[in-house]
């Protein structure tokens, strides 16, 4: 059977047999349906990243034409990507939505099953359809489906507004893509993406810069980069947690894996293309990471960290145009490699991140970090995984995060030799954003892990947080494994990277070997030289627990200088850690600080709060909704709870509808007369 209808029946019938069953039958379909799903689709992408692809044509319809699949290496990397994600997310998934059975409408679980599958599969369509108008059915499947997956907790005000920020978003990023894919049917009279091709082969290059920028408008908004990404820090922290890696893992990925499609499609001017997508990549790193360090709420803190993580990646694809445009094709691919490993490397240590945060929540019954602290003890398998995804996000060795960050800064630091003064100043501005993102970086993941897992609890919680099961810390566990071997072997996934990245050259790129590519011996070394720090400093902490374990150790309260007050108010909070970057980050940021200061001889509350707000949400987003209800409320005289006037509205309406045909026929007639006079 065609691999391709294999795939169609798996998922129908999973989406068939699901409401059919008991709430415990739902997840275990899921999860086999998911892992048929992935396994299938695995097969033909694995082959096109060893340079065979795998092509299909549908009959498809008068509308549509015929509807050609196709997985080349792109998608076959975008595919891997999106099934590994999935995949774990399903098993932390299961075990994560177990505390909800109880009280969980059946409808609702099937639905949130039946929408898991049908995001997975519909992202698996998209890098695969080669035709414009069932690529936007599919990116319509995807978006309704994510909206039912963010809403599961519908109950809550805040999940509502979430979702309806999100699908509002997802149908104005529709619109854009749409009107690119109608601009170039109008023109060719066809929807396929070789049309988009020979479109751009016969047009002059402003047009395709413009046709470029329409895609670029409408999959920028599904990335989160700034100033298209609104939606995406309340999307994140109302989805439960495996649904929030998997947004932050691979959904907004489909928006890059959409950017560097029509790369790849149409003709451009590459040298401008990059400047202007490495200026915005640039600002939406530094502006995701900026806002990230002032968050209270956890899972809001990792979902602007990836706007910083989406500005990474678009400065390798930035880049990789530059490189392109000029002639220079190590640039090009360090640029193009670093941005699609650091894709992957994303998708793996924020999903394990997300993770995390979830069995904090469910632990200790909330996400602010200002009332948590030392989960470590009770919780150390969980903040030993988030520790290795916090140092890997940050950039350091010998993690993952590591090797896609030293690439871009390779193609950055490579371009200085032979830059112009233009593409000197935007690199110089390029390698001091991407420097004071990795710095801001671990300031925020410092102050998250610190307040979280270290010290004693800040506040009383609702109750006492013990370590999850090890259902959830397996999947765990198999995100944590890819984020080190990364880290350390980098030669085997540069090697696999280079043929998606050889697409960019028509094909005919380099064979980057060890050899032939010394920045490899460079990582490796970096990577296994901090490593050994690692095992060393791992050696001497078990060499003391070995020492300890034969002494009587005794544990007392803090001393607190004679101020008698409860330890968890002699610790910084998150807030205090920050202070001093508070300070120096305000007039750009919007932050309002209540204070409630020392009155009297004997005060009795002392309190300050710091309420962060998103900036250009306010300037694009509530503006608009302000005027939109001002507009409103002239006709809020309608709604009156009259019932007579109510009746009224009815029968006008009908008469409307019932005149309305013969009014146009004689407006008609009379313009017809007055054309004849």
């Amino acid at each position: 059977m065609n691999i391709f209808y294999l795939f169609i029946a798996g998922t129908a019938a999973s989406l068939v047999l699901i409401p059919f069953f008991s709430i415990r039958i739902k997840g275990i379909i899921t999860l086999a349906a998911v892992t048929f799903i992935t396994a299938v689709s695995a097969y033909p992408a694995v082959l096109s990243l060893m340079g065979s692809n795998t092509e299909f044509l549908f009959a498809g319809s008068i509308v549509t034409g015929e509807i050609p699949l196709r997985i080349d290496a792109l998608s076959g990397f975008f595919i891997l990507v999106i099934n590994f994600t999935f995949l774990t997310g399903a098993f932390y998934g299961f075990q994560y939505l177990k505390a909800y059975l109880s009280r969980v409408d059946p409808v609702i679980y099937s639905l949130h099953c039946i929408s898991f599958i049908l995001a997975l599969s519909s992202l698996i369509a998209i890098c695969s359809i080669q035709n414009g108008f069932v690529f936007l059915i599919a990116w319509e499947i995807m978006a309704l489906s994510a909206f039912i997956l963010v809403m599961f907790e519908h109950y809550r005000k805040e999940t509502i507004r979430a979702g309806i920020n999100y699908i509002v978003q997802s149908h104005i990023c529709v619109l854009f893509i749409m009107t690119g894919f109608i601009w170039v049917a109008v023109k060719m009279n066809s929807f396929s993406f070789d049309a988009v091709r020979n479109f751009s082969a016969s047009s002059p290059g402003i047009i395709n810069l413009g046709l470029f920028f329409c895609f670029f408008i409408g999959f920028s908004i599904k990335a989160g980069f700034v100033p298209f990404h609104t939606w995406l820090p309340h999307a994140h922290p109302a989805a439960p947690s495996h649904i929030s890696g998997i947004m932050s893992g691979v959904i907004i990925k489909i928006g890059i894996y959409g950017i560097m499609r029509m790369l790849l499609l149409i003709q451009l001017d590459y040298l401008t293309a990059g400047y202007i997508i490495l200026i915005i990549s640039v600002m939406s790193g530094l502006y995701g990471v900026m806002l990230a360090i002032i968050q209270h709420n956890l899972k809001r803190l990792l979902a602007y960290h990836s706007i910083e993580n989406i500005g990474i990646i678009g400065m390798g694809i930035g880049l990789g145009c530059i490189g392109l445009g000029t002639g220079n094709r190590m640039l090009a691919f360090l640029g193009f490699s670093g941005a699609l490993l650091h894709v992957l490397n994303h998708s793996l240590f924020k999903s394990l991140l997300f993770y995390a945060a979830g069995n904090v929540y469910q632990a200790a019954g909330t996400m602010n970090i200002e009332k948590l602290g030392g989960l470590i003890k009770r919780m150390p398998g969980t903040a030993f995984m988030f520790l290795i995804a916090a140092l890997a996000i940050c950039g350091l060795p010998p993690f993952n995060g590591f090797i896609s960050e030293f690439l871009i800064y390779s193609a950055m630091f490579g371009g200085l030799s032979s830059a112009g003064l233009p593409f000197l100043l935007i690199l110089v501005f390029s390698i001091l954003g991407l420097v004071i993102i990795g710095g801001l970086a671990i300031i925020c993941f410092t102050k998250a892990f610190g307040t979280v897992f270290l010290g004693i609890p800040r506040a009383a919680l609702e109750r006492e947080p013990v370590e999850m099961g090890i259902g959830r810390l397996i999947p765990m566990g198999a995100v944590m494994l890819p984020i080190v071997a990364i880290g350390i072997f980098p030669d085997i996934i540069i090697q696999v990277l280079s043929e998606p990245v050889n697409l960019f050259f028509g094909g005919s790129g380099f064979n980057f070997r060890s050899h032939e590519f010394p920045l490899l011996g460079i990582m490796k070394s970096v990577a296994r030289c901090s490593l050994g720090f690692y095992l060393l400093a791992g050696s001497l902490f078990l060499i003391r627990r070995m020492i300890m374990k034969r002494r009587i150790v005794s544990a007392g309260p803090t001393w607190g200088c004679g101020y008698a007050a409860t330890g968890g108010k002699l610790q910084y909070t998150a807030s205090s850690f920050i202070r001093n970057y508070r300070k120096l980050a305000e007039p750009l940021l919007s932050i309002e600080i209540r204070k409630k200061g020392v009155t009297g001889i004997f005060p009795k509350i002392v309190s300050q709060e710091s309420h962060p707000y998103d900036k250009i949400e306010g300037i694009f987003i509530d503006r608009f909704l302000n005027l939109i209800g001002r507009v409103t409320d002239i006709f809020s005289f309608l709604q009156n709870g009259n019932l007579q006037y109510y009746i009224l509205y009815g029968l006008v309406f009908i008469m409307l509808v019932m005149t309305g045909p013969v009014l146009y026929d004689i407006m008609i007639s009379f313009l017809g007369f007055i054309d004849r006079l």
